[in-house]
């Protein structure tokens, strides 16, 4: 496997596994508490969620051909009027991970080398994809954050909980790690 197909088969992964924790998060959550806010001037779930897709979609969307940054996207409107329901939200998510994914699956040795601009700054494949690779954990991270906090004693860590590291290992390699 060459340096490309290696790059793009792992960040397909890490891509997959931040949707996951998410995924996770949201199947724990009831259309209430999606729109939960620790104080009235942070953002819910629902909004980080609207926030991300409009950014999936902005910057996934004929991104080898134009700027990652669309003229029809209002980021200012994606920290407001959050999605109404946990259906709809979870649509909306499935549509922009969709996007990214096709987008990845496009990129082959023919285009890698590609300059694409996103805020009409030139980056390479690797940079763009760095870039959103950096920024959707951040928010996924908020999300199951959110979603500790809503669920409190309830919470289902998605990935090893706390306390859970010696069985963790266990169950991995046969042993607790020293």
């Amino acid at each position: 496997m060459n340096f490309q197909e290696n790059y793009l088969k792992n960040v397909v992964f890490e891509f997959h596994r931040y949707k996951t924790v998410g995924d996770n998060t949201f199947a724990q959550l009831s259309d209430k508490e999606i729109h939960w806010k620790y104080k009235d001037t942070d953002n819910s779930i629902a909004i980080i969620v609207k926030h991300m897709v409009g950014n999936m979609l902005s910057r996934w969307t004929n991104f080898l051909t134009e700027d990652g940054e669309k003229p029809w996207r209002n980021r200012e409107t994606e920290f407001k009027e959050p999605y109404t329901s946990k259906v709809e939200m979870i649509a909306a998510w499935e549509k922009g991970w969709k996007c990214l994914f096709d987008a990845l699956s496009s990129i082959d040795s023919s285009n890698f080398e590609s300059k694409i601009k996103i805020r009409d700054k030139e980056h390479t494949i690797i940079e763009a994809i760095n870039r959103q690779l950096a920024h959707y954990p951040s928010h996924v991270g908020q999300l199951a954050f959110l979603g500790k906090m809503i669920k409190g004693s309830d919470w289902i860590s998605p990935s090893i909980p706390k306390g859970g590291s010696d069985s963790f290992n266990k169950k991995m390699f046969g042993h607790p790690k020293s």
